[in-house]
């Protein structure tokens, strides 16, 4: 497994306060990663550090084969290196069907007037109906996306950004809000597109994360405190004194 994003000695503070301190770590490629850390790990200014809406203070993020800086670069820059985000809430066009949503996330250019009259390539289509098979939404592709249920919705934003081939994948909390079952779900739709890219999720619904089986890194004070199996960060007492015994888990 190569590696695909380095973050080095990585710094920011926002008025006195540092978010994130000396942070360090490697993502490869494909890998699935999951980010956890009690409230004020830095989880948040991570990902905004790595998809550009915040410039660190210090330190270097390279990525791909050729190590190219992400130093200074703008999210739009960024994002079409292969860099895409889920936030927690999804934002997805209600008004338009599924099929709608993923036509227009696609990576060719496509304007919203051809979307809306049909006017597709078969290349596309073609590639809507395989990302809708591995969210799982084939049989809802001509139904609103306003319709859908919380977790299907959730399903649909990340169908989106799957469509548009992202190298590396950052999802924000997927399993708030949602059923067991969709929970379940979930974790099958991030094993599978980790197969071929990088993943990483920030998640702080410990069963979700275990039903991951990857790669733990916790957070602290916007540094790593520990790096392992679930199984292995769980019994590091460092790890239970500053996060799995406080219940303001969240960030």
């Amino acid at each position: 497994m190569s590696s695909l994003l380095e973050m080095s000695g990585i710094s920011k503070s926002f008025d006195g306060f540092q978010a994130i301190k000396n942070l360090s770590l490697q993502i490869g490629e494909p890998e699935l990663r999951a980010v956890i850390g009690p409230n004020g790990a830095g989880k948040t200014t991570f990902m905004d550090i790595i998809t550009g809406k915040t410039r660190p203070d210090e330190g270097r993020i390279l990525f791909g084969e050729d190590n190219r800086s992400l130093i200074g670069m703008s999210e739009s820059e960024i994002a079409s290196l292969g860099i895409g985000r889920k936030f927690q809430k999804p934002t997805v066009f209600e008004a338009q069907t599924v099929r709608e949503n993923l036509a227009m996330a696609l990576r060719n250019p496509r304007g919203v007037f051809s979307v809306l009259l049909h006017r597709k390539t078969s290349q596309g289509a073609e590639r809507i109906e395989d990302v809708a098979e591995q969210i799982d939404l084939t049989d809802q592709l001509n139904r609103p996306a306003g319709e859908l249920s919380h977790g299907q919705k959730q399903w649909l934003e990340i169908g989106m950004l799957l469509a548009q081939s992202p190298r590396l994948l950052l999802v924000d909390e997927p399993a708030a809000g949602m059923t067991a079952h969709e929970r379940e779900h979930t974790t099958e739709i991030l094993k599978k597109a980790a197969q071929t890219r990088a993943v990483i999720v920030v998640e702080h619904d410990m069963e979700f994360v275990r039903r991951l089986n990857c790669k733990v890194t916790v957070l602290h004070e916007g540094s790593v405190l520990a790096e392992g199996s679930l199984d292995h960060v769980t019994r590091n007492k460092a790890v239970v004194d500053v996060y799995l015994g406080r219940t303001d888990a969240g960030d």
